[in-house]
């Protein structure tokens, strides 16, 4: 994955140092907002005498988004570097009646490559979204002390990610514009790289995001 990242950063590079984008207008972004993470399904990778599968749920959290990129027109590139953080809500077990506290945090770090098709609705600017890249996903902090006594572990996850999008953008001054989306966030499956927290396997984290964003043209 870390091979895969570093393709994924020169690819960027040259789609930024292209001909063409040096023929556009170029533009740097930043939006904030609040994420909402869907339900992970777990399958431990080995037995621990607890039911095979489970749900993860997690409070909302925020996110944080930044972007260089090029504008064409009607359409647009660029590369964005993402960040998102929940906590972990509670687990419940296959067969039980009540869910369990479990304290952690969920943290997402991206780095995507987006296109964007604008239509100009006269003065306000309609806009869809979809992008893929690479995420690093941390479970950072798990603590579940009726199973593992109050320890704590932290576990990392390397995976190919993508987003879906669509939002309005309006102009507030020069080559300025606010705008307001939703995005819809998905990892691929993937498995954590120990096996602390029971070894879950075959995973995918997902989200739902509302986000407000400035966009400069330099």
């Amino acid at each position: 994955m870390k091979k895969a990242l570093s393709l994924l950063a020169v690819f960027l590079v040259a789609v930024m140092m292209s001909a063409t984008a040096f023929s556009a207008d170029k533009y740097a972004s930043g939006s904030i907002g609040i994420v909402w993470p869907e339900d992970i399904s777990i399958d431990p990778a080995y037995d621990v005498g607890l039911p095979n599968d489970a749900d993860v749920d997690f409070d909302s959290g925020i996110t944080l988004l930044g972007a260089f990129g090029c504008d064409y027109g009607d359409y647009r590139v660029e590369g964005e570097l993402g960040f998102q953080t929940s906590d972990m809500g509670s687990v419940l077990y296959e067969g039980d009646l009540v869910s369990s506290p479990l304290e952690g945090d969920l943290t997402v770090l991206s780095l995507l490559v987006n296109g964007y098709y604008d239509i100009d609705l006269g003065g306000v600017e309609l806009f869809g979204t979809a992008g893929v890249g690479l995420a690093r996903v941390t479970f950072e902090d798990i603590t579940y002390t009726d199973v593992i006594g109050g320890a704590e572990y932290t576990e990392h996850a390397t995976t190919f990610a993508y987003q879906l999008g669509a939002g309005l953008a309006l102009p507030v001054a020069d080559n300025v514009m606010i705008d307001a989306r939703y995005r819809y966030f998905s990892t691929t499956e993937f498995t954590l790289d120990d096996v602390n927290w029971f070894g879950y396997e075959n995973t995918t984290v997902s989200s739902h995001s509302g986000l407000l964003g400035l966009r400069v043209n330099l």
